[in-house]
C-alpha cells in the first residue's frame, strides 16, 4: 500500500468512527429527548377475565388520557400509559410490574381489579418504593392492614359500600340475615364488614346461612337452594358479573327473594344489571351507577364526551378510570416530579374533581372520600335500572382516626 494510499484508508477510517460517534450520540439524545418529553405511566389490570368493568374503564382512563395530553400535558410533559394484563393472577400481577418498572421505565403505577391482585401490587410498591394507585380493588387492607408509603386507592372501600347500606338494611327491621358472596379477599372483606356493622346497628340480628362460593364458578341451583332452605328474613349478596346473573336467574326460578329483602354491594352498577334486562331483580337494595339520572353540570359533561367519543354511555368502570388518571395528573402537578415519594407526599391530603364529586385523599390511611351511590333496582322498558337514589359522600362512610390507627401500622 503507497503512502497516498495509507493515508486515505486511514482518513477515512477516522471519518467512519467520527462519523459513527456522532450518530450515537445524535441519535441518544434523540432517545433521551424523548423519554424527557413524556412521562411513562405503566397501568396493570385483569382485562381478560374482567371484561364488561375494566373495558369501558380503559376507555375511561384513554378519555382522560387525551383531555390531558390534549390541553398541554402535565409539567411540560405528555403522559404515556403503557398497559399489561395480569390475567386476574397475583403473581402475574406482580411479574407484569416488574417488567413495566424495568424494561419499561415507568415512573409510577395505577390499575388493579380484584382485590387479590391489588394487595400483591400493593406489596409490590412497598418493596420496590413505587407510587401505586390502586383504582378499583375494594379490600380493606389495601389501605389498613397492609397500607404503605406508596399505595393509595381511589374507588371506595369495602367498609366504605357495606357501611352506606348498613343504616337503610337496620331499617328494614329484619332478623334472620343469609349472605352469599365469592370466596377471596373482595367478598371475605365485605362479609368481615357487613357483620361488625349490622351487628353494632341491630344488636339482635342472626346470621342464619352463609354461602361462599368459588370465584366465577358459582353452583347458582346449589347456593339458591342452601339459602331458601334457611328461611331468612333477608339475603346480603356481594356476588358480582357472571357469579350475580346466575344467581339472580336461579333465585328468581325458584322463588328466592319473593317477600324477601336483598341488600347487595354493586348490582346497580350497569356493568352487571344492564345484561340482565327485563330478567334484573326488583327493589333490591345497592350500590350502583345511574349514570342516566344524574344531572349535574360536571356529570353531564363527563357524559357527553364520552358518548361523543366512543358512541356508548359510561359505566362505573369509565367513571373510575378517568378519575384514576386524572388523579395522577393532579398529583404530578402538586409534587412537580415524578419521584415516588413526591408524588406520595402530594397525594396526602390532594384534592380531585371528578364528574361527580370533589375527593380527597386521606392522610391518615390513603383512601379517597369517592361515594356511593345507593338506591333500589327496579325494570323500565325492559332494563334494570336504580332508582330513589342518593350519593353518600365517603367522608361520612370513614372509620374514626383512632380505629384507623389500631389498623394501619405507621408508614
Amino acid at each position: 500500500m503507497t503512502s497516498r494510499n495509507r493515508f486515505n484508508f486511514t482518513y477515512s477510517l477516522q471519518f467512519s468512527i467520527a462519523a459513527s460517534a456522532l450518530a450515537f450520540a445524535a441519535g441518544s439524545f434523540s432517545t433521551g429527548a424523548s423519554a424527557q418529553a413524556t412521562i411513562k405511566i405503566g397501568e396493570i389490570n385483569s382485562y381478560k377475565a374482567q371484561p364488561a368493568f375494566l373495558e369501558p374503564y380503559r376507555q375511561g382512563w384513554e378519555m382522560a388520557l387525551e383531555e390531558i395530553n390534549g390541553s398541554g400535558g402535565v409539567l411540560g410533559k405528555k403522559l404515556e400509559v403503557i398497559s399489561r394484563d395480569d390475567n386476574g393472577n397475583p403473581g402475574d400481577s406482580v411479574r407484569v410490574a416488574e417488567e413495566l418498572v424495568k424494561r419499561e421505565q415507568v415512573s409510577l403505577l395505577f390499575g388493579g381489579f380484584l382485590s387479590n391482585t391489588g394487595l400483591a401490587l400493593t406489596d409490590y410498591a412497598k418493596q420496590r418504593k413505587i407510587f401505586f394507585l390502586a383504582a378499583e380493588p375494594l379490600t380493606d387492607k389495601i389501605v389498613w392492614h397492609n397500607g404503605n408509603k406508596y399505595t393509595y386507592r381511589l374507588r371506595p372501600s369495602t367498609y366504605m359500600l357495606v357501611a352506606s347500606l348498613v343504616k337503610d338494611a337496620a331499617k328494614l327491621k329484619k332478623k334472620r340475615w343469609a349472605i352469599v358472596y365469592p370466596n377471596y379477599e373482595y367478598g371475605q372483606s365485605a362479609v368481615a364488614s357487613f357483620k361488625t356493622l349490622m351487628k353494632a346497628a341491630q344488636p339482635d340480628v342472626e346470621f342464619v346461612a352463609e354461602q361462599a362460593t368459588p370465584l366465577g364458578k358459582i353452583d347458582a341451583g346449589a347456593v339458591t337452594q342452601a339459602l331458601a332452605d334457611a328461611k331468612p328474613d333477608a339475603i346480603f349478596n356481594v356476588l358480582f358479573a357472571t357469579d350475580l346473573g346466575k344467581f339472580v336467574r336461579d333465585g328468581n326460578t325458584r322463588g328466592l327473594f319473593e317477600g324477601r329483602e336483598v341488600v347487595s354491594m354493586l348490582s346497580g352498577e350497569p356493568e352487571y344489571l344492564d345484561p340482565l334486562r327485563a330478567e334484573a331483580p326488583a327493589n333490591w337494595l345497592v350500590t350502583g351507577y345511574p349514570w342516566y339520572a344524574i344531572n349535574t353540570p360536571e356529570h353531564k359533561k363527563f357524559v357527553d364526551a364520552y358518548r361523543k367519543k366512543y358512541n356508548d354511555y359510561p359505566r362505573n368502570g369509565s367513571l373510575v378510570g378517568y378519575s384514576a388518571l386524572m388523579s395522577i395528573a393532579a398529583g404530578l402537578k402538586k409534587a412537580g416530579s415524578a419521584d415516588s415519594d413526591k408524588l406520595a407526599a402530594a397525594f396526602s391530603g390532594l384534592k380531585v374533581e371528578t364528574p361527580v364529586a370533589t375527593i380527597t385523599y386521606r392522610a391518615q390511611d390513603h383512601q379517597s372520600t369517592l361515594g356511593a351511590f345507593v338506591g333500589r333496582t327496579g325494570v323500565k322498558d325492559g332494563k334494570g335500572i336504580m332508582s330513589s337514589f342518593v350519593y353518600v359522600d365517603g367522608a361520612s362512610l370513614q372509620p374514626s382516626d383512632a380505629e384507623v390507627k389500631k389498623l394501619r401500622a405507621a408508614d
